[in-house]
């Protein structure tokens, strides 16, 4: 353990020594260029020359390798040609202000990316890099990749969790905010699935390992954050061509104003304010600036262009259970028709004879009773239809009406209108029976996430329409849309339905995203124009398809998300804007010779400083409280 904490600390160490050495050379090429503005020649040398080293060399040998390598033709092409034809024509101060001024504006884009993804790459240092693997009753410590499926694992108070697992023996309390954004620790017990990379608070325990290496929760969070690339974007793919045919168009104008002025400072001049820098480094930075504060939302966006494309949408489409809704059932009323028996009592009985029951409604039913229930002395599971149990000894029937049927109970006309109330609602009805006698019903229903109403509210302040895309039936969807504010939905949706959907409304010109958490969403999330996945409840196939993961599922940051995403473009095309008019001036001053290669690239490269700034500015942007 003393090994692995001093490694993390030397790695640290050399990436700050990094940073501090790269500032170093900035200083001492600003305190050169200083100097050689006051006139200080040390033995008839200009110090400009330092800056020209150590900031314009590496210029210089990035652009001949991309040239010989790849016939990459970028910006630093352009800016070394500016650097050449300086010093040829004796213009040190003005090469080494160039080359200072570019690595300045380099150092701040590295510096607002590496701020971008620092709250992403912190999910890389919280992997667990040792586990206690328990073999024959005795620990051994191993590196965490070595665990296998099947593996039996210790985990003490205050380690993280090596990978996902299931408790065997012990009872605890997990830390899951890094995988779900809980603040509070969340009880756990035998049987209970413990992820990889959460903290165990107190109470050590023993787990079997079921998933491992590269399938474990926190290795996937990883792979999300390893994907983000702004380099995918279009527009910056644009700029990137742009640059191509500048480089071209600088060199003949350059050639052109030489000709007919005979001033070769004029050409150089045109070199230096031509470098499209903002056109091709600014844009990247935006779309890293608005990955980070995605980030720091719960968002993590898989692809690069993804804040773009979510920019364009019209329309948002929800699937309902786990996305809308908590996606999973709770008793929201147990109603008694019998004289005997109080809703307590009932309760009570029911939860008695669904305490063996392995069917999810028995669970749920188990799980909200929430008390010590009493156990059945006899117990009959029946597939399809319900159980069989006694409890306290009386007979309990608990199921559907097909149950009753088949064991020749009746169902009363008034309990059956009084239950059809709540199957209009979308809730889930399991009849009750006491020694052969209905008693009466609970209703289960899948319940609204609290945030869900503001958050429809909200999407549609940004003039965008949600939609809701639903397996649910007809009842239980314009149930659920009524309460959320969704005047269009499609129920009883299949997968291929849900697909021939999105694809319709896109052929309609409207540019689509897609919230869905389950595997059925999947083929949708690929299909949309944005797919945005739930990640801490949605499945594997769900994340993997969708272009932006929700982590924390916290959905009422879905409109800050479309803001932001509207507010990066904006950013972008004010950068664009601003980098291109700039520079026209500063080419249209250069050709009549009013700007010389100094005021060229100080004009020039303090203008892209500026664009890198105002993007670095959406780091912090809040969107619009409701």
């Amino acid at each position: 353990m003393e090994r692995i904490e001093f490694m993390e600390r030397l790695e640290a160490l050399l990436e700050w020594g990094g940073v501090k050495r790269e500032i170093s050379f900035l200083v001492l090429a600003g305190v050169a260029l200083a100097a050689s503005l006051a006139g200080f020649r040390p033995f008839g040398l200009d110090p400009a020359w330092l800056a020209i080293i150590l900031c314009g060399v590496p210029i210089i040998l990035e652009a001949i390798i991309g040239l010989v390598t790849e016939f990459d033709i970028k910006a630093d092409v352009l800016v070394s040609l500016a650097l050449i034809a300086s010093v040829i024509i004796g213009e040190s101060f003005a090469a080494g202000e160039v080359a200072f001024i570019m690595q300045l504006r380099a150092l701040l884009e590295d510096l607002t990316v590496a701020k971008a993804r620092a709250g992403i790459e912190k999910l890389v240092h919280l992997t667990p890099r040792t586990a206690r693997k328990l073999i024959n009753q005795s620990e051994q410590i191993i590196p965490a990749e070595e665990v296998q499926i099947g593996d039996v694992l210790r985990v003490l108070p205050g380690e993280s969790i090596p990978v996902d697992g299931i408790i065997l023996s012990g009872q605890t309390s997990i830390n899951q905010a890094v995988m779900t954004g809980e603040s509070l620790p969340v009880d756990k017990t035998v049987g209970d699935e413990v992820s990889s990379g959460t903290v165990n608070q107190f109470g050590a325990f023993d787990m079997r390992a079921t998933k491992v290496g590269e399938d474990s929760s926190i290795q996937r969070m990883i792979k999300l954050v390893q994907s983000v690339d702004a380099g995918k974007a279009k527009i910056v793919g644009l700029a990137d061509r742009w640059a191509t045919w500048i480089v071209i168009i600088a060199l003949t104008a350059a050639a052109l104003t030489w000709f007919f002025t005979g001033e070769i400072i004029r050409a150089v001049t045109i070199l230096v304010v031509f470098c499209p820098c903002a056109l091709v480094l600014a844009t990247p930075t935006a779309i890293m600036a608005a990955i980070g504060n995605a980030t720091k939302h719960g968002f993590l966006v898989r692809e690069g262009d993804a804040l773009e494309r979510l920019a364009a949408v019209s329309s948002i489409t929800f699937d309902k259970t786990g996305t809308l809704t908590y996606g999973t059932p709770e008793v929201v009323s147990v109603v008694s028709t019998h004289s005997d028996f109080t809703k307590e009592e009932l309760y009570e009985l029911l939860a008695g004879a669904e305490a063996r029951s392995e069917h999810p409604l028995g669970k749920a039913i188990v799980r909200c009773y929430g008390k010590q229930t009493p156990q059945p002395q006899q117990f009959q599971m029946i597939p399809g239809r319900g159980v069989w149990a006694e409890v306290s000894g009386k007979e309990i029937l608990a199921g559907n009406p097909e149950l009753f049927e088949d064991k020749q109970v009746s169902l009363p006309k008034s309990l059956m209108e009084e239950a059809e109330s709540y199957l209009e609602k979308g809730c889930t009805v399991t009849y009750i029976a006491v020694n052969g006698e209905a008693a009466g019903f609970v209703a289960l229903s899948d319940t609204l996430r609290q945030e869900a109403v503001d958050t429809i509210r909200n999407i549609k302040k940004v003039s965008v329409s949600p939609i809701l895309l639903t397996g649910d039936h007809e009842s239980a969807a314009n149930y659920m849309a009524k309460k959320l504010g969704i005047n269009e939905i499609h129920a009883n949706c299949r997968p291929e339905d849900k697909l021939k959907w999105i694809e319709g409304l896109q052929k309609s010109g409207k540019q689509v995203c897609m919230v869905g958490d389950g595997i059925n969403d999947a083929p949708a999330l690929k299909k949309a124009y944005v797919g945005i996945a739930m990640g801490g409840v949605g499945s594997d196939i769900a994340v993997d398809a969708a272009d932006i993961a929700l982590i924390n599922d916290k959905i009422q940051e879905l409109p800050h998300l479309l803001r932001l995403a509207k507010r990066m473009m904006l950013t972008i095309k004010c950068n664009l804007t601003f980098s291109m008019t700039l520079n026209f001036l500063a080419i249209v001053l250069a050709i009549t010779g009013v700007l010389n290669p100094v005021f060229g690239a100080l004009v020039h490269n303090a203008g892209s400083v500026v664009v890198i700034i105002n993007s670095a500015f959406l780091l912090n942007y809040h969107s619009r409280k409701s």
